[in-house]
């Protein structure tokens, strides 16, 4: 058998991002489904699901080797040779996200932010107004409501897709891909550098931007 060894994948940063995207996207869900009075707490929750997906962005650029959009965002080329060995029944070497992995991830960053955008001009024709909908006609207002809705079920189609892989990897590929993002360490070939990981006190000044940013965005205009 090869040797292994446990190295560093996830910083501390992204898995707290991985798992309070997860517990707010359903909390968010939830509070749109009950309406009423929840509605409050469905527009608190995508406030901060925007600031959320601002600070992955920020992080995607300042963060640890795996967490970087340079490291994971690759080419066609190489998401085709990713996708020829995998299906062929190997298991391409890597650590973080794979070639393919990669693009999801930044789908899902951007249908997020689209998601969370479309919201601030939304209104559910009751009593619940986005905070930028003075800025817009009532028509475009219920056209950015309707993508709104409509963003959210692409959404749930890549969660299913991702969920759906995720056990693929488990069941078929052998690869458990939930504990690393728990505890931020997998076994790997003892060949495998570490990735390079900052220091996760460099999150805080880029959460403080994300979230003071998205409290600007919705108070001040």
């Amino acid at each position: 058998m090869n040797a292994l060894k446990s190295i560093r994948v996830w910083d501390l940063p992204t898995r707290l991002f991985h798992w309070l995207l997860v517990a707010l996207f359903a909390f968010s869900w939830a509070s749109a489904e009950l309406g009423g009075n929840a509605m409050e707490w469905h527009m608190l929750s995508g406030y901060t699901l925007l600031g959320l997906v601002l600070f992955r962005l920020l992080w995607g650029i300042a963060g640890s080797a795996t967490a970087r959009f340079s490291q994971f965002v690759q080419g066609r080329g190489a998401v085709l040779a990713y996708l020829r060995t995998f299906l062929g029944g190997g298991m391409p070497a890597g650590v973080g996200h794979n070639p393919a992995g990669g693009w999801m991830v930044v789908a899902m960053l951007a249908l997020l932010l689209l998601q969370g955008a479309t919201g601030l001009f939304a209104n559910d024709d009751i009593i619940t107004e986005g905070p930028l909908y003075h800025l817009v006609s009532k028509e475009t207002s219920n056209a950015l409501t309707e993508l709104h809705e409509g963003v959210f079920n692409a959404l749930l189609t890549l969660a299913a897709i991702h969920i759906g892989a995720i056990f693929f990897y488990l069941l078929v590929k052998r690869d458990n891909l939930i504990r690393p993002m728990l505890t931020g360490r997998k076994e790997v070939p003892a060949e495998t550098p570490q990735p390079r990981m900052v220091s996760p006190w460099r999150a805080l000044p880029l959460a403080l931007i994300a979230g003071v940013s998205v409290y600007l965005l919705v108070t001040r205009l």
